[in-house]
């Protein structure tokens, strides 16, 4: 593999370590074979002080200014903001320890987390990497090409990650047909995984929504879901559900109904003509809110009745000013980017019936924000969010959110309930 010494097209800054040393060192190819890393260059920081991934040979991201924003009820501040010269960032992936960023280039780019150390870059032989999906050890990603590529995380800080295989699988030279029938014909837009079926779901521009059987590399299963391009899938967890939105407004059900395949149609649900972006579901033992982003700026949620299984409008949640283009739920909180370059955070209180209130405006951005992720922090210290942001201004963000003690989340009563049982049994 040759050492990849083009300039990198993004740039970094961190607010609250302004003189950070990033390192450099190795890429890693989107080959047939496995990637092999290559001697590192030399690096502005001691080649001990980080771990040896496949590094971008200069930083591509430019420092970008951390704007102040005025006090919210919760508080709420920029960690890290980058900045991309070269096209808009389309995906974004979180784990544990990795960030990772697609954009309209053939890279997606990775940062060691909590510090957000740049790590390097996958290269893929196509760009246009509109999706990201972290599962377990894999990362799946797709590209213009019309596939899905599947990486594994790499299992220590000083190795790399290793493309594990291309979906749909590539075909000899001299097979016929040259088209494989299993490949989508447009842009693929969204991703999702059943992690008890251990199936993937892919959603195209191409209206249609495929299955694949990752274990055994094929596709199981394809139909026309929508009547527009399909814009967002989740899952499910417990049940096997599969939701799907489109741009013709509406959201779809689905059930598998034999073990090997066939999904059918159990529901749809569309309370407004409006093209739909986004979907998020939020789960708990008690209950089960699905929420979709339309363009008109709404955000509706339904409910699963205990009993049917049926899911009722509960309602809609007026804010945004422009279209939502993303949402994220972490226990009973939710996230959403619009249009407007906000993103805002919400609470449902289960307590009181369909019960949602606003705790903040995040007002960073100065363009559309196209995806966003978050996570609850693990420092005792500090109860709050790490919310991640990536918007069509070419800016990828980290923010810290300070939890008010008010507003406890499910996760926080949880955390009691744990310490309050220990408390009783030292007893």
């Amino acid at each position: 593999m040759e050492f990849r010494g083009e300039e990198n097209p993004w740039k970094f800054v961190d607010g609250e370590r302004s003189d950070v040393n990033l390192p450099r060192g190795l890429s890693f190819d989107d080959n047939e074979g496995d990637s092999q890393p290559t001697s590192p260059r030399t690096s502005c920081a001691s080649a001990a002080s980080f771990p040896v991934w496949g590094m971008s040979p200069e930083t591509p991201w430019p420092r970008s200014p951390i704007h102040a924003s005025s006090p919210r009820p919760l508080q709420y501040h920029c960690l890290a903001s980058f900045h991309r010269n070269e096209g808009n960032i389309y995906s974004i992936a979180v784990t544990k320890d990795f960030l990772f960023a697609g954009s309209s280039s053939c890279r997606v780019h990775a940062w060691k987390l909590p510090d957000c150390i740049e790590m390097g870059y996958i290269k893929a032989t196509t760009g246009e990497i509109q999706a990201l999906l972290a599962c377990g050890k894999l990362l799946f990603t797709t590209h213009g090409d019309c596939r899905i590529r599947a990486w594994e995380m790499p299992p220590t800080e000083n190795s790399i990650p290793k493309k594990k295989m291309t979906l749909p699988q590539r075909r000899s030279f001299f097979s016929y047909p040259k088209k494989n029938k299993h490949q989508h014909k447009d842009c693929i837009s969204c991703l999702a995984y059943d992690k008890r079926e251990k199936l993937l779901f892919t959603g195209s521009w191409d209206q249609t929504v495929k299955v694949w059987k990752i274990s055994e590399k094929r596709c199981i299963d394809s139909f026309e879901a929508h009547e527009g391009c399909v814009s967002a899938i989740v899952i499910n967890q417990d049940d096997g559900c599969v939701f799907t939105s489109s741009s013709d407004g509406t959201i779809k059900i689905w059930r598998r109904v034999s073990r090997e395949s066939s999904y059918i149609l159990m529901m749809i649900l569309k309370f407004q003509p409006s093209p739909i972006n986004a979907l998020a579901l939020s789960q708990s033992p008690s209950v089960s809110f699905l929420y979709s982003g339309s363009s008109d700026g709404l955000i509706n949620f339904w409910e699963k009745e205990t009993g049917s299984g049926r899911y009722n409008h509960g309602g809609s949640l007026q804010g945004h000013h422009f279209a939502v283009l993303c949402l994220v739920t972490i226990d009973d909180l939710l996230l959403s980017g619009s249009e407007d370059a906000t993103i805002r955070i919400w609470k449902r209180d289960d307590a009181k019936y369909y019960s949602h209130s606003s705790l903040v405006v995040i007002d960073g951005h100065h363009g559309p924000v196209k995806c966003l992720a978050a996570a609850m922090e693990t420092n005792e210290s500090v109860k709050g969010l790490l919310v991640y942001s990536a918007s069509l201004d070419q800016t990828l963000k980290v923010w810290q959110v300070k939890v008010n003690p008010a507003h406890k989340t499910n996760w926080d009563r949880s955390k009691d309930e744990n310490s309050s049982q220990k408390l009783q049994s030292a007893k």
